[in-house]
């Protein structure tokens, strides 16, 4: 499947910007099932000052906020192939070796409310994908979708207790009960294209664990589904802080407003000779 994607991100400062430097987890990986044709990204308000791959292969580009700017626009675009290998990505890449991703962190660390999630899943014999299939239905059963309700500082087991999270929630969740297991666990950040809109409300997150003689293997706990080719995998990492799309510090301003703006469509034959 082709997609086009268009992510506009948008901050306003109270006050004109003394200093500031950001962090950009924005440009899709290549992976197995998934080839960017183009990428690229402009700034307003902003400079490109480098980029490299960081621990988990992904492309981080750092940006200077202009000296007294009072907003800061970045737009991503490009056009991404994507294949379905039923959320199958393969053997582990990067350069933290795979026992990492077996240990918690501050955002994942489980208490007793995922620990007795825990006990409700069925082990399958049929094989390990299917029991964390069966995690990801415990999770969604017990943690409902609701927006508004946690932020970005939100650990697992805050989420798990509340009862309510997003995608990012659901992932967190997952990543604590699978380490729990044994089994290595990582969180991802991308893209989704919802099959009844361009316009997307959000970014999005899943997480992926791994199987032995499969690899990597994705869970949209959130969907109750394994990726298709409507994600588009933009960075990995132990938890969201190593895969946030944005971050960043800035000296003599504080951020009065953020939006972002996400369309992802699918482009057909006569849309790409246009």
């Amino acid at each position: 499947m082709r997609l086009s994607v268009r992510h506009t991100t948008k901050y306003r400062f109270r006050e004109p910007v003394a200093h500031g430097i950001q962090r950009l987890r924005l440009t899709p990986k290549e992976t197995q099932g998934q080839r960017i044709l183009e990428w690229s990204m402009e700034y307003e308000g902003a400079h490109e000052q480098l980029s490299y791959d960081d621990q988990n292969f992904n492309h981080v580009t750092l940006v200077g906020v202009d000296e007294g700017t009072t907003e800061v626009v970045i737009t991503c675009k490009g056009r991404v192939i994507t294949e379905d290998n039923a959320g199958v990505i393969g053997q582990h890449a990067g350069h933290l070796p795979l026992w990492a991703f077996l240990g918690q962190t501050k955002l994942t660390k489980p208490g007793p409310k995922i620990k007795a999630l825990i006990t409700k899943v069925e082990r399958s014999e049929d094989g390990m994908v299917d029991t964390l299939h069966d995690l990801s239905r415990v999770i969604r059963e017990n943690v409902e979708y609701g927006t508004g309700t946690t932020r970005v500082t939100t650990t697992a087991e805050e989420a798990a207790e509340d009862g309510w999270g997003v995608c990012q929630d659901h992932a967190h969740i997952f990543i604590a009960a699978a380490r729990s297991l044994d089994i290595p666990a990582r969180y991802v950040s991308g893209y989704l294209m919802m099959n009844d809109r361009i316009e997307q409300e959000a970014s999005h997150a899943w997480a992926e664990a791994h199987v032995d003689g499969l690899g990597w293997v994705g869970f949209d706990i959130s969907n109750g589904i394994s990726p298709d080719p409507r994600y588009v995998r933009v960075a990995t990492g132990r938890d969201y802080s190593d895969a946030a799309p944005i971050t960043g510090i800035s000296f003599g301003a504080v951020t009065e407003d953020l939006s972002v703006d996400l369309a992802v469509e699918q482009q057909f034959e006569e849309q790409q000779q246009q």
